[in-house]
């Protein structure tokens, strides 16, 4: 099955280019364009891609706010979720961690080398994430957007174990990482890491980090 790849981006010489470029590739099928966050939202629901590249500034909605109405839309039907990668100017963008914040899988610079961007479509599609976790902390502690409040949704459904590995997790360290702290084998290390996304109702380390900031919960 190729991965259907949808494009969301103001500038039409630049989606006419990365059209041709995924359009050159045998695992990817380009299903569709659009030029602003309100259309973006009508084409995720029309096209059903896998993936959909999403510009951040945009004339009529951005895509933080597009990003945030395709992901509901689509699980207010029911259906799989699309992984939204945000296209930036700037490394370390404001825009670029409110987006990830809002439920994108990662973030790429929009100069980025051809073959860097499709490796980031098959690798999110794969499940996982563009941007480490360790980088998304740094993007977060960047731009200091720890929201105030409330108890942690989830968090109290989690062992002593798991609370130990999500505090690891949190600060961007690798499982082999958090093995080598915890004296534990990779794949064990692996097995909690799973347990608490699926707790957590988290897609990835990324969504974790995201959690963590969110809820007051990161450990420096």
């Amino acid at each position: 099955m190729s991965i259907r790849v949808a494009l969301v981006d103001d500038q039409a010489l630049f989606r006419a280019g990365i059209r041709m470029l995924v359009s050159s590739q045998p695992d990817l099928r380009f299903v569709g364009e659009a030029g602003d966050g309100v259309a973006g939202v009508a084409l995720a629901a029309s096209a059903k891609p896998d993936i959909v590249l999403m510009d951040i500034r945009m004339p009529v909605m951005d895509g933080i706010e597009s990003t945030r109405l395709i992901l509901e839309a689509a699980e207010a039907r029911g259906g799989a979720q699309p992984r939204v990668i945000v296209l930036t100017t700037f490394d370390l963008d404001e825009a670029a961690a409110r987006a990830i914040r809002g439920g994108a899988s990662g973030f790429l610079l929009k100069d980025a080398d051809p073959e860097f961007l499709l490796a980031a479509i098959r690798t999110v599609h794969s499940g996982t994430a563009v941007i480490a976790a360790a980088q998304t902390r740094e993007l977060f502690q960047h731009f200091d957007p720890r929201a105030a409040g409330g108890d942690a949704p989830g968090f109290d459904k989690l062992t002593s174990r798991e609370r130990e590995i999500f505090a690891l997790a949190s600060q961007g360290l690798s499982n082999a990482e958090i093995a080598k702290k915890d004296f534990l084998s990779e794949a064990t290390v692996k097995t909690h890491i799973s347990r608490v996304l699926a707790k957590l109702q988290l897609r990835d380390r990324v969504q974790l980090v995201v959690y963590a900031y969110e809820n007051g919960l990161v450990e420096n």
